[in-house]
């Protein structure tokens, strides 16, 4: 049986959790993992490599509406470049994010713009004899248009979140 992406809290001992103060929206949602999985950062370009196509299609419309308010045009979720694990370091992009935070167990990826400020980690856990992998997602807006994008984005995004981390498995 293929295991199953579930929601949970932002895991208190992360980084990100760190920057929950304030946030407008934030959710998080888990996988179960091997105990000798990969580092956080090797885990994250396996996941987003996999993107499914209708992701990289909600996001070309997404790029396209929101170059009309002047916006920045992201790209695609899973376009990143080859270049070994070993050679990322803070302030790398990382597809369409920046590395702010980066160990062997959690990364954080963000991006700013006019409108908000977004960081997604991706933070192996241990609890007993379970292993998992969380993606959060913290984002804290800055003025109407973040309102606005965030009403739009936030239902998408808890279909996109679950499904591209699903892809993991």
């Amino acid at each position: 049986m293929k295991p199953q992406v579930s929601t949970c809290d932002i895991p208190a001992s992360s980084e990100i959790a760190r920057n929950l103060s304030g946030a407008h929206f934030y959710d998080c949602y888990q996988l179960p993992i091997e105990a000798n999985a990969p580092s956080a950062l090797e885990i994250y370009l396996a996941i987003v490599k996999k993107t499914p196509a209708w992701v990289n299609t909600m996001m070309a419309l997404r790029n396209s509406v929101v170059s009309l308010v002047g916006l920045k045009n992201l790209g695609h979720l899973g376009e990143i470049r080859d270049k070994p694990v070993s050679a990322y370091s803070v302030g790398d992009r990382v597809g369409i994010f920046s590395l702010r935070y980066l160990s062997e167990n959690e990364i954080i990826l963000g991006d700013s713009d006019k409108h908000l400020n977004v960081q997604v980690s991706v933070c192996k856990q241990t609890k007993g004899e379970q292993h998992s992998v969380a993606l959060s997602t913290v984002v804290h807006i800055h003025n109407t248009l973040g309102w606005v994008y965030m009403f739009f984005v936030a239902p998408v995004h808890k279909i996109i979140a679950p499904a591209v981390l699903a892809k993991r498995s």
